[in-house]
């Protein structure tokens, strides 16, 4: 007897419109709802092919974009232009907001069990994942944001910035500018995600100019959020009270960080300078204008997406590339109570 909607919400303990939400990629479903019903769809082999949307997937597989994390705005940016570029092609898009927490590969192993895309862009991903997982993934993929050379699948090509060199110029901008006390703000300690990649930038920076750099004082992780930034940033300056500068390993926690500043009765950059990551547009509109690292969005989601066509239709070798990145230098940053710095 075939495995129903009805029994995985029996075997889950959940409702069966959480498994139907889930089922159908609604964001309104927490993380561990998600992964206990994924696991019983697993467990119990069941194929959703009871109406008429999954039958027209069947019939005509699409592309899957999966995106790590709701709330950062360069993968907004990056997936519109995924999205466009793939349309022009008359490609079919699905696309999935996943936890910048959730294991993207294991969510790959099960979409592709459940929808059959014929590829899959993953935007954002954490290598460790895809060492322990994606041997099990058949379809040609591309990961965006982070670089897979090093693996060796055949099926997965990447595409990123070069986050190291990346942030050492920006510890380089801020030393010239004058500023030794530095804090970093954002992402974690994971050893396979970007932000290791930049804390490593960072070090490299710290080293060169004999500035001492201890990550558990000077260091605040946070997810990729304005809320996120706002809270780590009091959190930092609470416990740096002698920091004139911050590096905010995204732009979206850099505009968190500023406000946070403000209500602190402090000034940007008067008081504390601070430097994002990402280039986002709102980064350009900010008062005062953010100081940042500027992603190409536009090559990052064409040079993915013409890859990842070129290998459905040929299969040819996987592809990794290294896209340059751009230090803009706007109002954000100031000598410690001196004039704005200039390049």
């Amino acid at each position: 007897m075939a495995v129903t909607i009805k029994d995985i919400a029996r075997l889950s303990g959940y409702g069966v419109g959480t498994v139907s939400r889930v089922l159908n990629n609604h964001p309104d479903v927490s993380e561990k709802a998600r992964s206990a019903i994924l696991q019983v769809v697993e467990e119990q082999g069941f194929e959703p092919n009871s109406n008429a949307r999954h039958l027209k997937m069947q019939g005509r597989s699409a592309i899957a974009v999966l995106v790590k994390g709701s709330q950062n705005l360069l993968f907004a940016d990056i997936l519109e232009r995924i999205q466009m570029r793939l349309s022009d092609n008359g490609e079919d898009i699905y696309t999935a907001y996943l936890d910048e927490d959730a294991n993207e590969v294991l969510y790959a192993v099960q979409l592709c069990r459940l929808r059959r895309p014929k590829g899959i862009v993953f935007l954002g991903g954490d290598l460790e994942h895809f060492r322990k997982g994606f041997g099990e993934i058949s379809v040609p993929c591309v990961l965006l944001t982070n670089y897979a050379g090093e693996l060796g699948y055949q099926n997965l090509s990447s595409f990123t910035t070069d986050d190291r060199t990346a942030a050492k110029a920006v510890i380089d901008y801020l030393v010239d500018c004058g500023h030794s006390h530095i804090g970093i703000l954002g992402g974690n300690l994971s050893l396979e995600q970007i932000s290791h990649l930049r804390l490593q930038g960072i070090e490299d920076g710290m080293h060169v100019h004999h500035l001492p750099f201890d990550r558990e004082k000077q260091y605040r992780p946070c997810r990729f959020s304005m809320e996120a930034g706002y809270q780590g940033a009091k959190d930092l300056l609470t416990r740096n009270p002698d920091l004139t500068a911050i590096f905010a390993l995204g732009d979206v926690i850099a505009l968190g960080a500023m406000r946070a500043i403000r209500d602190m009765e402090l000034n940007v950059p008067k008081n504390i300078s601070i430097v994002g990551y990402d280039d986002i547009v709102s980064a350009q509109y900010s008062i005062p204008r953010l100081t940042t690292v500027h992603q190409d969005t536009q090559a990052l989601a064409q040079q993915g997406v013409d890859t990842l066509l070129q290998q459905l239709h040929t299969r040819t070798a996987p592809v990794h590339g290294v896209i340059p990145y751009t230090l803009c230098t706007r109002e954000s940053v100031q000598k410690p109570q001196e004039r704005l710095c200039q390049p």
